[in-house]
């Protein structure tokens, strides 16, 4: 990390979501710069801070020994100044069925920048809308950084669904240098199908039903199948179409009360099968999430096309001094930095 600098970078959050919060946090504690976001989630139904967005900023802050204001939930303002490199190892509890994954997502990319290892252990929801999947995080997002360097892992000690929540992991980094992230093609892919649900849905075998449906319609060769049934505060249901070859990517559903197995198993293998017959290494949402270890190592990604949420995340690490442009690329788009 870089001395910190004592003016405060003006960031705008208004046109975006959690994402450019987390992104904000992120490199802040890399740079040591402090900055103070206005309009957090103005554009959302319900505006402001929510309580896995205090979260991230909870992880950031111990780790950073940071000074920060605005951090309550519906606050739509935020100033964060970290004193020190990351360091230590913080627990924090988003309260609610919150993401635990997106509390990961803040601090994963903090391997760039750690001197020894650290780790976050979070309280949420494991398996909820509007998030990555823990097997999602697992077993697609940190394989692929795994592959340009990004040392990290991640343990499992409960699975949380929504609306109860009361799942926990810790993701543990360890410092890393990281090559640039060359993701441009798909090469011949292999699936793996994925699902998990609360030990009371096991009479039904729900995830087992799922798991034949994803089989039997998938387009591409299955390697893999796996249920797990688990011990929840609450029931639930997630299922996890997996695909690796030069690329990975991952397409997952929630089941949720009067949705039988197969309908979740159908989303997901149908959003998979509209991704492979677009363009693009990756999916428009992993893009999204990649623009950090870009803006950090370099490289080129590819995806079907340049949602709002990445053009607005291009905007903030900008903003930082990090030059990535996208640019038309066999009907989808290439986020690269030279």
């Amino acid at each position: 990390m870089t001395e910190s600098r004592e003016t405060p970078l003006e960031l705008d959050g208004s046109e975006g979501g959690g994402q450019l919060l987390r992104t904000a946090l992120t490199l802040s504690c890399l740079e040591g710069r402090p900055f103070e976001m206005t309009g957090v989630r103005a554009d959302r139904p319900t505006t402001g801070l929510r309580p896995q967005h205090l979260a991230c900023v909870d992880a950031a802050a111990a780790l950073t020994g940071a000074t920060v204001e605005g951090d309550d939930v519906g606050s739509e303002r935020l100033s964060f100044a970290p004193t020190h490199a990351p360091r230590g190892d913080v627990t924090v509890d988003v309260g609610t069925a919150g993401s635990v994954a997106l509390v990961f997502d803040t601090v994963l990319p903090l391997a760039a920048g750690v001197d020894d290892p650290v780790s976050v252990t979070a309280s949420g929801g494991t398996d909820v809308k509007w998030a990555p999947t823990f097997d999602f995080f697992r077993g697609v997002k940190l394989p692929l950084l795994a592959r340009v360097g990004l040392a990290a892992t991640v343990t499992l000690r409960r699975r949380g669904f929504y609306p109860t929540g009361g799942g926990r992991a810790t993701l543990h980094v360890a410092p890393s240098t990281l090559r640039p992230l060359e993701c441009e093609s798909r090469g011949d892919l292999v699936a793996s199908v994925h699902a998990v649900g609360a030990r009371d849905l096991a009479d039904a075998d729900v995830c087992e039903r799922a798991l034949g449906r994803a089989h039997e319609r998938l387009s591409v060769p299955v390697a893999e199948t796996h249920a797990t049934y688990a011990e929840t505060d609450c029931p639930g249901f997630a299922l996890l179409v997996s695909v690796s070859g030069e690329t990975r990517a991952g397409f997952d559903a929630l089941g949720e009360r009067g949705v039988p197995a197969e309908d979740v198993a159908d989303d997901a293998v149908e959003a998979f099968e509209r991704w492979l017959a677009g363009p693009g290494a990756v999916d428009e949402h992993l893009a999204d999430q990649l623009v950090v270890p870009l803006a950090l190592a370099g490289g080129v990604v590819t995806a079907p096309r340049a949602t709002s949420h990445l053009r607005t995340n291009l905007s903030l690490v900008d903003a930082f001094g990090y030059d990535l442009r996208t640019r038309n690329e066999n009907g989808g788009v290439a986020v690269e930095r030279e």
